[in-house]
């Protein structure tokens, strides 16, 4: 038996034994604010072989933090009581990411869930990883290099909701010389072009992009572009603005304001709490929501599958070609457009958000309007 084929039978039949023994004993309680631990049993089975690595982005959009790394443990922790989760967020640092690659690396990480800060440069990393016989899975963005696994949404989709719901919000506004700002992500990320594509199919010939830049997923660049697109084109001249997610649209919704700018649809996405407010209260015309959860879910059960070497073909049903040319087993998921008609029936009803989350003081009138109890 050659050498690379007994590592991968011996770090198997590891797991196995570990999983064996959670289902005769008590799973433990986490160790740490970002590790799941491995069940407090006495039994060190798992140790050292059941490790997956969890690497974000991002902690300026709220999500990350609060949603995608408590779902992701939880359901690693569920399905695999034993196995252990090492966390690290790169901080919008593609440079801090990448020596969080090689710090798992050194770990000794079997899986790594990488939701790359720049698809592009995180490509040498991937390859370091694999090369050490770790599974690498891209989470939400599209990684290059020879990953085993991407679970996101339909990006392009989400980018036609959001023209969609910039036409809706515009009603009889919307015409071939209605201006439009258009504020993108970050080109690092391969998401932000999916969106961008979207939504400009989505409104072509219907109204006129008269300015377009990138802020960047950061709020402060994205009220620094808007600025300059109301200093260039002139206030009066704008019929609405595009913001490609929810955080700049605070950025963006700051500037408008500053500029004396009302009742001007924008959009975004993400369903931040904010952005749902804002909705509410009539300065944000819609979001997309992409459910935490299902997405959260399905990278822990890849995971959670490639740690145990067994097939990965139940989550991910189709395929997505990368930046770097490869064709990735993907699992791509639907978005939805919310608008203040369906706040109830989306975030609300899928707990992303309770109503005593949103109808707070300053929004309890505006949510009795929208019959949010």
């Amino acid at each position: 038996m050659n050498t690379s084929l007994r590592r991968t039978v011996v770090a198997t039949a590891a797991v196995s034994m570990a999983l064996g023994m959670a289902a005769c004993g008590k799973a433990g309680s986490s160790s740490s604010s970002s590790t799941t631990s491995a069940a407090a049993t006495g039994s060190t089975a798992a140790s050292g072989t059941g490790t997956i690595g969890l690497l974000l982005p991002e902690n300026q959009t709220t999500r990350y933090e609060k949603f995608d790394k408590p779902l992701i443990e939880a359901k690693i922790k569920e399905l695999a009581p034993n196995a252990t989760v090492q966390y690290n967020n790169a901080a919008g640092s593609a440079a801090t990411q990448a020596q969080q690659v090689t710090t798992m690396i050194n770990a000794g990480v079997k899986v790594l869930i990488i939701d790359a800060q720049d698809s592009a440069a995180i490509k040498s990393s991937v390859q370091a990883a694999v090369d050490k016989g770790i599974k690498v899975i891209a989470y939400d963005r599209l990684a290059q290099g020879p990953v085993s696994a991407y679970v996101s949404f339909d990006n392009v989709a989400v980018g036609t909701l959001q023209g969609q719901g910039l036409l809706d919000a515009l009603g009889s506004k919307a015409t071939p010389s209605a201006k439009i700002v258009e504020i993108d992500g970050d080109s690092a990320d391969p998401n932000a072009a999916d969106f961008k594509s979207g939504f400009q199919a989505a409104v072509k010939g219907k109204v006129t992009i008269a300015y377009d830049a990138s802020g960047l997923w950061k709020a402060d660049v994205a009220a620094q572009k808007a600025s300059a697109a109301i200093n260039q084109i002139g206030a009066k001249n704008i019929a609405g603005f595009y913001s490609a997610n929810d955080g700049m649209a605070a950025g963006i919704v700051t500037s408008m304001k500053n500029a004396g700018i009302s009742n001007l649809p924008i959009g975004g996405q993400d369903a931040q709490l904010d952005a749902i407010q804002r909705i509410i209260s009539g300065t944000q015309a819609y979001t997309v929501y992409k459910a935490y959860k299902p997405e959260a879910d399905a990278a822990a059960t890849l995971a959670v599958d490639l740690l145990n070497g067994t097939s990965i073909t139940s989550v991910a049903t189709t395929t997505k070609t990368s930046g770097s040319g490869d064709s990735v087993p993907s699992d791509l998921l639907t978005p939805q457009l919310v608008t203040k008609a369906n706040v109830e029936s989306t975030v609300v009803k899928d707990a992303l958000w309770s109503a005593s989350d949103i109808c707070t003081a300053a929004y309890k009138a505006a949510c009795t309007a929208a019959g949010i109890q």
